[in-house]
């Protein structure tokens, strides 16, 4: 019995899916262009050789900072070079982004590096606590 009423409804259901629906055409044709990009090719499958895009994400940037910080603590410089870097792409305008980039390029010894971020720090907060000891150590890296 339960045989006939499974036939019975996908008999009834068949023809209903083999008409030509315009409304499926247009889902489709908008599923389409949602899976390419701007550029008109299809979005990278592999992420981890995908371009990372960066916007104003202060969340995003004190976690990169949190995790930075754990890795400079760690004493693993080059980790956290790379996650304060990271905090500065996502916003360029936290001053301890750019004190702690400063400070783990001073430890890589990338003197020119290590200027460049302690340069933005004092733009960002030249009137810190800590902007005179930071001037210091620009004219030591000089």
């Amino acid at each position: 019995m339960s045989r006939s009423i499974a036939a019975l409804v996908l008999l009834a259901v068949a023809p209903l899916l083999a008409q030509d629906n315009p409304q499926l055409k247009k889902r489709g044709e908008s599923i389409k262009l949602q899976s390419v990009d701007k550029d008109g090719l299809p979005p990278e499958e592999d992420k981890s050789i995908a371009v990372q895009v960066y916007g104003f994400n202060p969340l995003q940037a004190q976690k990169e900072i949190r995790t930075g910080n754990y890795y400079f603590k760690k004493g693993s410089y080059r980790a956290a070079a790379g996650r304060f870097g990271e905090a500065t792409k996502w916003n360029s305008g936290e001053p301890e982004a750019w004190l702690r980039l400063g400070e783990a390029q001073e430890k890589l010894k990338d003197r020119k590096a290590a200027r460049t971020a302690y340069t933005k720090y004092l733009a960002l907060a030249g009137e810190s606590k800590t902007a005179d000891e930071i001037r210091k150590k620009l004219e030591k890296l000089k």
